[in-house]
């Protein structure tokens, strides 16, 4: 074969390739893609420091934001043995001691390459609240040793502090709107929208040590200490909330207790209504009065032992309960609540959790009862005998069951004469959970958070699509192929000649 022949075929082998090669080239630009990459989990935990316990609560959300703000869901909880941390003051060091199970827990849940970047947050409320206010130093050891505990963790610990009672009212508040889509909504689309018709829904929480209201008024709020002012996802909110300090469960049944002894004059056994008849509990003087929330007498003997005997009066054990609420000094009447506190009237319905739930859903009053069924139900209870009580409720503790008729009775009078939901009491809906989350402050308190967490940046890829770009190589590879086969071909024949 010429040498002139042999040239030609050489590049038409060349031209062959550099055709297949522009041509995959060019359906690779005339079919380019960008794809968006699928943001990385992020994670955050709060733990919630009550007054009579602390739990732990692991979150969740994808790296993009919606309006500054992430979308979290809950993905474990951890209850803390033992009681709040408030309780560690003659041993703060076990104070960070008893958070290590939990810890241990949530590092477990959380992947080890995002562990260093989940940022961790302890919130402690009314308990520690009233023991700052006892003795201060007392309360910063406790809050140095659990923040000593969290910091030896691969977490990215952002401080243990002491929440003020609007803040847990309206991170409350928060939890609530968000679980129920009031702030934001996932459509069938895909897409994140703010409802038009949303519903907004109050908040009632009472605790061990307090008790918080939080809603949003008809009107604006007229004194600047009980406006809570917020920016979610976009849009600005003006709150109502207070925290009744002192007026929760828990304080308010150690201030009937205190109220029976001082006036129960020198008798050592004291009637008490609220108590099943058959109940009897002793305490020393220095446990009945351990509490800022209630005045000691002056030269008292703390080991002294009185007696409490339960009659089971519900209408006496109802009536007290007005002793312990202040219903009558309140300078901004009619807009008042209890205790003198400003608060205008109630709008809305309403979610009462915590203790609220916990009382109503013993008596099976969850999440609705009408309020005739309510008064009926709490009296019928409060009635019985304390045998019958504990034989009908085996598994429940003594020190939950002694109490749920006082508490009942409690919460029937800050609720209807406190509040003042007494033409509105089909607005109050008692619940734990909503969509499987706990109805509580650290979710939202989580979410007010994500505001300061960047948003991943973009994770936008640009490319072509597998299959493309499969058959992009074949054509390269095959043309290839062709042309060393014609210089192998060409090759073969010289030797030949």
């Amino acid at each position: 074969m010429g040498i002139q022949m042999k040239a030609l075929l050489v590049g038409a082998a060349m031209a062959a390739v550099a055709c297949t090669t522009i041509l995959a080239l060019i359906f690779s630009l005339a079919n380019h893609q960008t794809l968006d990459r699928p943001y990385s989990k992020q994670y955050g935990v709060v733990f919630d420091a009550g007054s009579t316990h602390t739990a732990l609560f692991l979150y969740q959300w994808v790296g993009n934001k919606e309006n500054n703000t992430g979308i979290v869901s809950q993905k474990q909880s951890c209850d803390v043995d033992g009681a709040g941390i408030s309780s560690y003051v003659q041993n703060p060091l076990a104070a960070g001691e008893s958070l290590k199970k939990c810890l241990d827990i949530a590092k477990a849940a959380i992947p080890e390459g995002e562990r260093k970047t989940t940022p961790v947050y302890l919130g402690a409320t009314a308990g520690m609240r009233l023991l700052s206010l006892q003795n201060k130093s007392l309360a910063d050891s406790i809050l140095a040793e659990v923040t000593k505990t969290i910091q030896s963790y691969p977490f990215d610990f952002r401080g243990a502090r002491i929440l003020s009672g609007m803040e847990e009212g309206a991170f409350g508040w928060i939890t609530i709107n968000y679980l129920i889509e009031s702030f934001i909504k996932h459509t069938f689309e895909g897409h994140w929208i703010h409802p038009k018709a949303r519903k907004i829904i109050g908040a009632l929480d009472l605790g061990g040590s307090s008790t918080q209201i939080s809603f949003i008024p008809k009107d604006p709020v007229k004194t600047p200490d009980s406006s809570f002012n917020l920016q979610l996802y976009g849009y600005k909110y003006e709150l109502y909330t207070h925290s009744y300090l002192c007026f929760g469960q828990d304080q308010a049944l150690r201030k009937l207790q205190v109220y029976l002894h001082k006036t129960a004059g020198t008798s050592p056994v004291i009637s008490h209504p609220c108590y099943h008849v058959g109940y009897n509990l002793s305490l020393t003087l220095n446990d009945l009065y351990n509490s800022p929330c209630v005045v000691k007498p002056n030269n008292f003997n703390s080991t002294a032992i009185v007696l409490f005997s339960g009659t089971g009066n519900s209408s006496h054990c109802l009536s007290l309960m007005e002793n312990i609420v202040n219903l009558t000094d309140c300078a901004f009447s009619p807009d008042c609540g209890f205790n003198g506190t400003y608060q205008p009237p109630v709008n809305g319905e309403f979610f009462a959790f915590s203790a609220y739930f916990y009382t109503f859903d013993f008596l099976g009053l969850v999440p609705k009862a009408p309020l005739t069924q309510v008064l009926s139900t709490i009296e019928t209870h409060c009635n019985k005998n304390w045998t019958s009580l504990t034989a009908e409720n085996p598994k429940t503790k003594e020190k939950y069951l002694k109490d749920y008729c006082a508490s009942a009775h409690y919460i029937m009078t800050i609720l209807l004469k406190g509040y003042k939901f007494n033409n509105s009491w089909d607005q109050i809906s008692f619940e734990k959970q909503v969509a499987d989350t706990d109805v509580g402050w650290t979710l939202g308190y989580m979410l007010n958070l994500t505001n300061m967490i960047p948003s991943e940046r973009s994770r936008a890829v640009t490319g072509v699509p597998h299959s493309q770009w499969a058959a992009q190589i074949f054509f390269i590879v095959f043309a290839l192929f062709l042309s060393l086969l014609i210089i192998a071909i060409l090759f073969v024949r010289d030797l030949s000649q």
